[in-house]
């Protein structure tokens, strides 16, 4: 049998259901400053394109009543990633003027004496979110101590 080489993949752009588009397309442009792409309402099925530089990152379909949950097979959180904690801590300070709930306080570290870690929040539906640095968060707390702190939150 010969072993197949998968190509190098990449994630595209990241589709989520959301209850009420309009509060939803508000919150991801005010929060993380994505750029509407395009958005559509064909016979009251309605959808967002949102993204940075023209380029796709998330899709919103409004087609889904009540909250996120954490009971059903799915989504466990959506993270993006920026260059540095600074830029964790700017949008840390966007998402507190929204009053935004966020799962941990501040900056947390990824892990006890991990370097990496972010910010962990949820968006108006319930959908569990963070934005990370791959450093600067070494004297961050670690909620879960040596366990991954994006894990059981």
């Amino acid at each position: 049998m010969t072993a197949v080489t998968a190509p190098a993949l990449a994630t595209g752009h990241i589709g989520l259901n959301v209850s009420d588009l309009d509060r939803s397309v508000d919150f991801y442009r005010r929060a993380l400053g994505f750029e509407q792409l395009a958005a559509g309402d064909a016979d009251g099925r309605r959808w967002a394109f949102l993204g940075a530089d023209a380029k796709l990152v998330i899709t919103l379909w409004e087609q889904s009543d009540g909250v996120f949950s954490t009971e059903t097979p799915g989504l466990h959180h959506l993270s993006f990633q920026v260059e540095d904690i600074e830029q964790v801590r700017a949008v840390e300070s966007v998402l507190r003027e929204l009053s935004v709930r966020f799962v941990h306080d501040g900056v947390v570290a990824h892990g006890e004496g991990v370097a990496s870690g972010g910010i962990f929040f949820t968006d108006p539906d319930g959908i569990r979110l963070e934005v990370y640095a791959p450093s600067g968060a070494e004297s961050a707390p670690a909620p879960s101590g040596a366990a991954p702190t994006c894990g059981f939150f």
